[in-house]
């Protein structure tokens, strides 16, 4: 089950849960809300044919689908880590499906606060176009597997924060104030 949080800031290692004291949980609910994030659970055993991801990827138009291996067995492990950890934004959504392996994914809230995302093996999520954000592994892995879904031909492009008037980022921030004034 997909766990999130306010993230306290520190310099410890990124690795770690990072929650305040007392931890501020952030339900599932919540997080869609706040952020637009959305969460789902599919058995990673046989996946594909599994009719929730296959409904998913039916309705959302996901015609492209890899997967990513990040583990410590290959030369730029570390240098992809950082990578991952730069604040950034994409232009597209950006879905992820843990296969194995678990970590966390650092999302901005409406008011810019860091919302650490437990995500582990059997966990979708879809963070959309827009938000700034960021991923690091937990102390329990030295890899995690993703199954990277997209609508078009695959193209990762991070825009590293600040990108505040790229098209994505703009159209994300009018579609929250949308969701705000619906509520």
């Amino acid at each position: 089950m997909v766990l999130a949080w306010y993230f306290n800031p520190s310099d410890e290692d990124k690795r770690l849960p990072h929650k305040k004291e007392p931890n501020v949980p952030v339900s599932i609910e919540d997080l869609e809300r706040k952020t637009g994030v959305r969460c789902l659970k599919v058995d990673p055993e046989g996946y594909q044919g599994n009719e929730t991801y296959r409904t998913l990827r039916k309705e959302r138009l996901y015609k492209y689908e890899d997967s990513i291996d990040v583990t410590d067995r290959k030369p730029e492990f570390d240098e992809i880590l950082k990578t991952f950890y730069i604040e950034h934004l994409h232009a597209d959504d950006e879905v992820r499906y843990t296969v194995g392996g678990s970590g966390y994914f650092d999302v901005r809230d409406e008011d810019d606060a860091w919302i650490r995302i437990h995500i582990e093996s059997g966990d979708l999520i879809t963070l959309p176009a827009g938000i700034y954000h960021r991923f690091a592994l937990d102390t329990k892995n030295h890899s995690i597997k993703l199954v990277r879904l997209f609508t078009e031909v695959p193209v990762w492009t991070p825009f590293p924060r600040p990108a505040d008037n790229h098209p994505a980022r703009l159209a994300y921030i009018n579609s929250r104030k949308l969701k705000d004034t619906d509520a």
